[in-house]
This record gives C-alpha cells, sequence and structure tokens, in this order.
C-alpha cells in the first residue's frame, strides 16, 4: 500500500511539473496567428533528410505553422526522451516504441488521439493493421482499445544474403519461398566460411548475428518463447530455447562460420557485411539507403526454420505518439497522421529507401518491382503480414526483465558456458524481474 501511495505520488508530481513547464514544447510567437510544434525523432543523416523534406510540405500545406525539428542518433534517443519527459518539457509529436505506451499512458504524458483519427480524411485500414494495433491500450492491456499513436513504420527484420557470394563460390542462390532447415543453413554456412587468399586463415564467414535482434527467430522458429502468452511467466527454462540458444552460439564456437570474440574485435560484424566478408546479415527497411551504396549485390530471403518447421522474424514498429500537454493538440495530432498516413509524405520516405510505406497497397506496389536491389522486397511484406513477431517486451511494463538476459548472455555466445546451464540460471532472475514489472503495472492503475 506504501509504494501504491508512493507510486501515486510519483505520478502526480511528474505530471504536476509537466504542466508548469509543458508550454516549453510549443508555443505562439509574436505573430498570434503562427504556431510552433516540435518534433522529436532519431535516425541517420538519410531518415533526417527525408524527415526534413516531408515537415517542409507539411508546413507549406499550414500556413502560419512552424515545425521545430529535434534529431538525435538511436543511442541517445531513449535517454533524451526520458530527460524532457521529467524535465516537462515534452515534445509535442515525438517517436515511442510500442513497448512504452501503456507506461506513457498511465502516467498521463501521451495523448489518446483516437477521436481525431476517426475525423481525419484517411482510412485507418489502408495503414499496416499490425502497425495500427500495437499503438493501442484498454487501461490493461497492450494492442486493445484506444489508439495512442499512429505507425511511424512498420520495421520487418529479414536476413539478407550476399548474392555475388554465393554465385562466385557456385552455391544456388537461396529459395525466396522456402526457408532452409538448420542444417541446410549450417552445411551453406561451412561452404561459404572460406580461406580466399590461401593464407592460412579464414577471411570470409557465413554470418555474424547480434544475440539481441537474431537470436528471437532462432528460438521462435524452433517452437521456444521468452514469454507465456499471459505474461506473467519466463518460459527460456526449456529444451527447445536452449537448443535454439546452443545452435546460435555453436555457429562461431564449434562451426566456426562466424568471427568468434577475437576476430570481432578487430573489425565488427556490420562492417565485415558491409567490406563483403559475410555471406548473411539482417536487414531491416532503414538499411536500404545504405546498403544500396555496397559494393556486391545483396537480396533478402526468409530465415532459417528450427523444429517448428517454419521460419520466423522480428518485426518491430516506432510510433508517432503526441504529448498530452501539448498547447496545440488537434495540429500536433495532424502532424503525426500526416508523417503516418499522408500520401506525399509516405513516397517522399520511400524514395529516399528509410522505410517500407505504411500504406499497404503503396508497399505492395513497391514490392512488385523485382529489378532494383533487393530484388525480393516482397520478403519485408511477408514477414509483416505472415510471420513477423513483436520484440518479448511489447505487452510488458518495462524491458528490465529481458535486458537481465541480455546483460548476462556474453559467456555463452563466447562458448564459455552452456546455453542449458545459463538458462536455467538466468529464469529465475529474469522471472523476478517479471514479476516486480506485473507489480508495478497494478500499482500504476
Amino acid at each position: 500500500m506504501i509504494m501504491k501511495k508512493l507510486n501515486l505520488l510519483l505520478s502526480i508530481l511528474l505530471v504536476a511539473s509537466m504542466v508548469l513547464l509543458g508550454a516549453c514544447s510549443s508555443k505562439s510567437s509574436g505573430n498570434s496567428d503562427e504556431k510552433e510544434i516540435t518534433f522529436m525523432f532519431r535516425g541517420g543523416e538519410d531518415e533526417k533528410t527525408a524527415y526534413t523534406a516531408a515537415i517542409k510540405k507539411f508546413e507549406e500545406q499550414h500556413e502560419g505553422v512552424k515545425v521545430k525539428i529535434i534529431n538525435t542518433d538511436a543511442d541517445q534517443y531513449s535517454t533524451k526522451l526520458s530527460a524532457a519527459v521529467s524535465g516537462g518539457n515534452v515534445p509535442d509529436v515525438f517517436y515511442l516504441d510500442s513497448g512504452s505506451i501503456a507506461n506513457y499512458v498511465d502516467n498521463g504524458i501521451i495523448r489518446d488521439i483516437t477521436e481525431d483519427v476517426e475525423k481525419a480524411d484517411f482510412d485507418l485500414n489502408s495503414l499496416w493493421q499490425f502497425g495500427v494495433d500495437i499503438y493501442r491500450y484498454d487501461g490493461e492491456t497492450s494492442g486493445k482499445g484506444a489508439l495512442y499513436g499512429l505507425p511511424k513504420d512498420v520495421g520487418p527484420f529479414a536476413l539478407g544474403y550476399n548474392k555475388d557470394m554465393f554465385e562466385k563460390a557456385g552455391i544456388p542462390i537461396p529459395d525466396k519461398d522456402k526457408a532452409y532447415t538448420w542444417d541446410e543453413f549450417l552445411k551453406v554456412s561451412q561452404d561459404l566460411t572460406q580461406d580466399t587468399d590461401g593464407d592460412g586463415e579464414v577471411d570470409q564467414w557465413a554470418s555474424g548475428f547480434n544475440a539481441t535482434w537474431s537470436l528471437q527467430s532462432f528460438a521462435y522458429s524452433n517452437g521456444a518463447s521468452f514469454l507465456n502468452e499471459a505474461g506473467d511467466k519466463v518460459t527460456v527454462d526449456t529444451p527447445e530455447f536452449a537448443k535454439s540458444l546452443q545452435f546460435f552460439s555453436d555457429l562461431s564456437n564449434k562451426y566456426n562460420t562466424t568471427p568468434n570474440s577475437s576476430q570481432a574485435e578487430t573489425l565488427d560484424t556490420y562492417q565485415r557485411w558491409m567490406n563483403g566478408e559475410l555471406a548473411f546479415f539482417p536487414v531491416g527497411p532503414w538499411d536500404m539507403s545504405t546498403y544500396a551504396k555496397l559494393d556486391f549485390e545483396y537480396d533478402l530471403m526468409p530465415w532459417p526454420s528450427g523444429d517448428a518447421g517454419k521460419s520466423v522474424a522480428y518485426v518491430g514498429s516506432l510510433g508517432l505518439v503526441v504529448s498530452e500537454m501539448t498547447q496545440y493538440p488537434e495540429l500536433a495530432t495532424e502532424l503525426a497522421i500526416y508523417l503516418s498516413a499522408d500520401e506525399e509524405a509516405q513516397q517522399t520516405l520511400l524514395d529516399a529507401q528509410v522505410q517500407i510505406p505504411n500504406l499497404v497497397d503503396m508497399a505492395e506496389e513497391w514490392a512488385s518491382d523485382t529489378e532494383s536491389v533487393p530484388s525480393n522486397k516482397q520478403e519485408f511484406l511477408d514477414i509483416v503480414q505472415d510471420y513477423g513477431v513483436p520484440y518479448p517486451t511489447f505487452a510488458t511494463y518495462n524491458s528490465q526483465w529481458l535486458d537481465e538476459f541480455w546483460t548476462n548472455i556474453t559467456p555463452v555466445v563466447q562458448g564459455k558456458k552452456t546455453a542449458e546451464e545459463y538458462l536455467k540460471e538466468i529464469q529465475p532472475k529474469m522471472q523476478k524481474l517479471l514479476d516486480e514489472a506485473n507489480e508495478q503495472a497494478k500499482m500504476s492503475k
């Protein structure tokens, strides 16, 4: 009871400070006909350029409106957003990951935009259903109820491959409609891992996966998961999960088809992919503008499938949300809708190759072009529509329980501990943190 009251008090103080300082986000200029709203987002130079161009068109359509852009890189975004919220200086429109929606709603930070979206001149059904539903929250369950955001994008994480490397090795290129089994993936990986200059050292590897973003595909395709459906039990302590994590580790430590930790220290796997030293690497839509400059041709394929017999891939999303404290709620919501659903804005972002369109019809037409790279753009759409799964923390109140898993996984990745030992050890620690998160969710109501 004491903790509940303390949490409520902190929430009240937080909202009160936002009320007092919230005017820092949107403001009127000396001319009462002019309005300024702020838009905070994250992304590299290509994304910044694309969004700046899209917002310029929004301003041209709204006389007397100025959108102040606050851009930061992905690594710093969460910290800067938290500082802005704590300081009561919440941007009018900003990116928010889907897993934070419930927390931000319960603390009165973001606005219910359901009615504005229903009144707006666009069809909500024209957007990816996954990208819309992931921003719903009914006060108890994420994914249901009122709309608190619209998708900035949907982010299917496909598996890319170096097409030139396959052709040079005389290996048939992967079937875009049929995933490798793990055995098939291992066999091709071993064939592609080579000493190409004859100096006795491997200088071409099959893969270089980051566990945080790639292990999910191996685990789920093997019938394992991080969490049960009710969201109250950590489920990593199963034979299916142990097998998938061990296979992931063995790619490096037993089969040597991935640069080991020592080799990764001299050059990270992202750079090795960019240099043409890796056969397989994850590809997100946001990578397309950078990968268009590669010296080799790449394409997309399904992730290899484990014992469950089907490919599984991570699909995420970032949302465009509106501050509850904005001075211009209708205008701010209009900007969020424009960036998410306006055809001209979506075309601007598509041309910049920083995301796939939110508009399904536009995305399907784009994917039908098989002449430009990547040829198999349909893989992105298949993940969104058919076999993508959200990040495990999507429906939990915080991510600390899963952070515990990634923070301590290094000994397994380096082959110093078996997957079974690790999972048996880490499950109780994760469960304790998940229980605390669920208790925090109850106290926030």
